[in-house]
This record gives C-alpha cells, structure tokens and sequence, in this order.
C-alpha cells in the first residue's frame, strides 16, 4: 500500500504546531496503526529527520496510551478499537490519512502527538478509590455481590482512561470517564460507603480541570474502544444530585 500522511507536528506545548505531509510506500496492510508509524519514523531517522512523538505502551488495547484522531475520529473508524489495534487494512492504497492529537484544553500537546492527560490521573485520585483498610485479601465469595451489580461493576470497570470519550465529544466532556470510574466503585459493597462523597470530589475536581459540560450527544459512547455505556452518566448524575441534596439538607 502506498498511503499520504498529513501529521500533526507541534514542538512543544507553546508552538503553534501545523500539518506536515508524508509518504508512506510500501505498507503492509497486515501491519497495526502504530506499526506504520513506526515505519514512517525509521524511515525519517535514516534521513537524519525528527522522528514524530506518540503515545505507545503494550500496544494490545489494554494501557489506553495509544490515542490518536485519524481522519476526524477518535482512535479511527474502526468501531470499539484502539488505535494499537486498528490495522492498515482498513484503509485502501493511495488513501491520505489525517492524523492529530485529542483536541481539549483540559489535555495540552506536549509533542506532536502526544498529550498531557494527568487530568485524568487527578480526578481519580480525587476520590475513585476505597480508602477503607481492609487487611490481608479476603476469600472472593465472602461478600456477596448481585450478578447485575457485579457485571455493571465489570462493564464500568473496563475503561481504560484513553480519553476518546473526550476527544469526540465537541464539548471536551470527560463525563463517560468519570461515569465509568464512579459506577464502577458505586456498583459494590465495598464502595457503598463513600458512594455520594465520591461522586462530588470527582465532578469538582473533572470542573476544575476545565473539562466541558455534557450535552447528551453520545459521541463518547460511540468513539469509546470498551463501549462504555451512557447510563453510567444518568447514575452518576443521580448520585450526584442526591449527594448535593443531602449536603443541602
């Protein structure tokens, strides 16, 4: 496959950045997203060029580092895959292909591709944990948990913080992670009690990292690799609500 590639290139956070048109002969269309890349910058070293900087680690869908906007869409067109494992043979010889970095203010390029994405970092370290101490690991069948609770748990558990939910949303709403990191813990026993004290630290601390405000569009669920569901933002946001009422009260 012979493909053009039109990249972001941004030196650091205080550059104004622009487009930057390469050629890329010869893909294999077995190769992954990233492999390809990976090809394009050896082939940019051999001519004594500045390779492009993006975000990689296990590369097999898992550590959510591997987000990129191609061609208008969060991690490609490929419906819940990441980027890792979106393979060029979803594209077609002599395709040019536009790929940038996630769009938001809350998330500022440090090179090229890569973001700065410890606002998410700090929001769950605002409150998306059990502070409880529980000692030594207990038998797992020794606090029932419902079935529908446990795979709601589950489900929500599956976000892997990539923050394609943020970077489709025309908002920049980080509303389906946080969702996710909320109804995870709020599905079971353990997590009960700080359910509502959770929810407000997390909401304050997703505002104060300048993350817009969700407008109900859905593209997060539709851009998201694990099919994080929408209802875990209805629940939050009924646990929200009852944690503000109850603080009023």
């Amino acid at each position: 496959m012979n493909l053009t590639l039109r990249v972001w290139r941004q030196k650091n956070r205080n550059d104004a950045g622009r487009f930057v048109t390469y050629e890329a002969p010869g893909i294999s269309p077995d190769m992954s997203f990233l492999e390809m890349l990976d090809i394009v910058n050896e082939r940019l070293i051999e001519k004594g060029e500045e390779p492009i900087a993006f975000d990689h680690d296990c590369r097999e869908g898992i550590c959510g580092m591997c987000g990129l906007v191609i061609n208008g869409v969060a991690h490609g067109q490929r419906r819940a895959t990441t980027t890792c494992q979106l393979h060029m043979r979803s594209f077609s010889d002599g395709n040019t292909i536009v790929i940038e970095p996630w769009r938001a203010t809350a998330f500022p390029i440090i090179k090229d591709l890569v973001v700065d994405r410890s606002a998410f970092d700090r929001i769950v370290s605002a409150g998306g944990f059990i502070s409880a101490p529980t000692g030594s690991a207990v038998d797992g069948n020794a606090i029932l948990v419902p079935k529908d609770d446990a795979e709601m748990a589950m489900d929500a558990a599956a976000c892997i913080g990539c923050a394609a939910c943020v970077a489709a949303c025309p908002n920049a709403s980080a509303m389906l992670f946080v969702s996710a990191k909320v109804s995870h813990l709020g599905h079971l026993p353990q997590g009960q009690p700080e359910r509502y004290d959770r929810v407000q630290k997390m909401i304050a601390q997703m505002d104060a990292e300048g993350f817009g405000a969700c407008t109900n569009i859905g593209e997060c669920e539709a851009a998201c690799p694990k099919e994080i569901k929408l209802l875990n933002i209805g629940r939050m946001n009924r646990d929200f609500i009852r944690a503000s009422t109850a603080a009023k009260g």
